[in-house]
């Protein structure tokens, strides 16, 4: 991925890092994957505002990305790589033998032209999807399955993997993007390779509207509010607010959040200071 930094001509664009899209081959989506995406604005079905900071926004459609990968043996063609407005990273779309076409998570590296396939005795080779059992160890991974058939759900964003490090029994063991060593079911599915779009944590917006067409609106300090709005609210002139907290009152620096005895410890073997539960 390459990064473009903008000429100062305005304040907007003096400290902006943008994104070249260097690896986008087109900017026209696929019209069969397209599905509306209708804005909130932070309301629930009853019309009021659950989720502060939240509205406007410029208009998206949402992609149909296929998570599953559930089309087995059927080699598939990389027609073109393109940007995905409702996620941080690239999306590919496939041409299958058969005809269908899929959009899937683009990982890096991933050209037009390519073929991947997805089955259980598939090669572990880049955008190919199988189960962890069928891979070597050492093998880097994304799009990964907690429950077998279910559709990935770790590691999808953009520059993000995890490696397969052991295996035992019915489980392997990944090393997951924020060092925890954690057990899955052998039998689940991931796609080889890593996320694409790795700098996107390198850009910076350069001004506070670029958000706001990103449906965020400002959000206001706890320590400006009136004690009645939040915990850190009131004081004479500027005070610090004493403990960091939310609005709810939980703090916010190390207070662990985690539900105690959940059914997922015991699949946890460290957690990502290196602590066991």
């Amino acid at each position: 991925m390459a990064l473009k930094k903008y000429k100062p001509i305005t304040a907007g664009t003096r400290w902006k890092i943008g994104n070249a899209f260097a690896e986008l081959t087109t900017d026209t989506p696929e019209k069969s994957l397209l599905a509306p995406a209708k804005r909130t604005g932070g309301r629930n079905a009853q019309g009021r505002r659950s989720m502060r900071y939240i509205g406007g926004g410029h208009k998206k459609q949402y992609r149909i990305v296929d998570f599953k990968r559930d089309k087995a043996n059927v080699p598939a063609t990389v027609k073109s790589i393109e940007y995905d407005p409702n996620r941080t990273a690239f999306i590919a779309l496939l041409h299958y033998a058969d005809g269908e076409k899929r959009y899937i998570l683009a990982p890096q590296g991933l050209q037009v032209g390519a073929t991947v396939v997805s089955g259980a005795d598939v090669a572990p080779e880049l955008g190919n999807a199988l189960p962890l059992k069928n891979m070597p160890l050492g093998t880097v991974v994304h799009n990964i399955e907690l429950q077998p058939g279910k559709g990935g759900a770790i590691a999808r964003s953009a520059g993000t993997y995890a490696q397969l490090s052991n295996k035992e029994e019915k489980y392997a063991v990944l090393k997951m993007p924020s060092g925890e060593l954690r057990k899955v079911l052998s039998t689940c599915a991931a796609t080889v390779g890593t996320v694409s779009n790795s700098d996107h944590a390198l850009q910076s917006i350069g001004k506070a509207g670029a958000n706001r067409w990103r449906g965020i609106k400002p959000r206001n300090r706890g320590v400006a509010m009136n004690p009645v709005d939040h915990p850190m609210g009131g004081g004479e002139g500027k005070s610090s607010g004493g403990h960091p907290r939310s609005r709810t009152g939980k703090y916010a620096k190390g207070l662990k959040t985690r539900k105690p005895h959940k059914s997922s410890d015991k699949l946890i073997i460290s957690r990502k200071n290196g602590k066991k539960l």
